[in-house]
């Protein structure tokens, strides 16, 4: 199987192909150049340096937020179009769960968390079962870091708590966060190349039947578009 996996929510995007579960080939997205101009040429280099070409493709994932919105429709819009030419499944997967996946716990709960810009994060709780697997506690959310590590602390009770992030400072900074080092409690820094765990849940999603076909593939920006908001609050917003 030839899965080629997309992340384009936020500016540390990459792009991946697994070939029959392994790595083949990752491109990360290093620059400030936009996605509608980096992302094809990244997919071409991906698929050569994985000695396959974009027709071979079995299977296109992509993680469908949460995330900005722009990013987000570049990178959706480009796998619904390859899944309807080629006609191929394709996996929309949420980036917070691939995060969380990357700590694998057996038990407890992982708080997985990126940058939202002003002054807010995405954040998701996830539960993690005996098998290895991992459960969404409540909806994806976008929420100040201080509320967010607090609500995390309701939610997750006496139980253990793994974070994990790739801006640590926003979680290390908060006031409560003190109680949860307090707990023992640590957080693992998410490195790059998320891509690759988008492609490796989407094969799981696969191996499920649970796949999509383009016309229903969706985003989950969780925060409104500052086009809808403007729209609907005109006060507010200076009109």
């Amino acid at each position: 199987m030839i899965t080629l996996g997309i992340d384009t929510c936020e500016a540390r995007g990459s792009v991946a192909v697994l070939r029959d579960g392994t790595l083949a080939a990752l491109q990360d997205h290093e620059t400030q150049e936009d996605y509608s101009s980096w992302l094809l040429p990244a997919v071409d280099k991906c698929c050569r340096e994985a000695g396959t070409r974009l027709t071979a493709v079995d299977v296109f994932a992509v993680a469908t937020g949460p995330g900005s919105f722009t990013g987000l429709r570049v990178g959706i819009t480009a796998v619904k179009a390859w899944a309807e030419l080629y006609r191929k499944p394709v996996a929309g997967v949420s980036r917070l769960e691939v995060m969380a996946r990357t700590l694998a716990p057996r038990e407890g709960f992982v708080a997985a968390s990126f940058d939202a810009q002003r002054g807010q994060i995405f954040g998701g709780l996830f539960r993690a079962g005996g098998n290895g697997g991992l459960r969404l506690v409540e909806q994806e959310m976008v929420i100040g870091a201080e509320a967010f590590v607090r609500w995390v602390g309701e939610k997750a009770g006496e139980g253990p708590v793994h974070w994990v992030t790739p801006d640590i400072e926003m979680i290390r900074e908060v006031s409560s966060w003190k109680e949860r080092t307090g707990r023992g409690e640590t957080i693992t820094v998410c490195g790059r190349g998320l891509a690759a765990g988008v492609a490796q849940l989407a094969e799981e999603r696969v191996r499920q039947g649970a796949t999509s076909d383009a016309l229903h593939l969706d985003a989950n920006y969780v925060r409104r578009s500052d086009a809808e908001i403007f729209w609907k609050d005109p006060v507010n917003n200076g009109r």
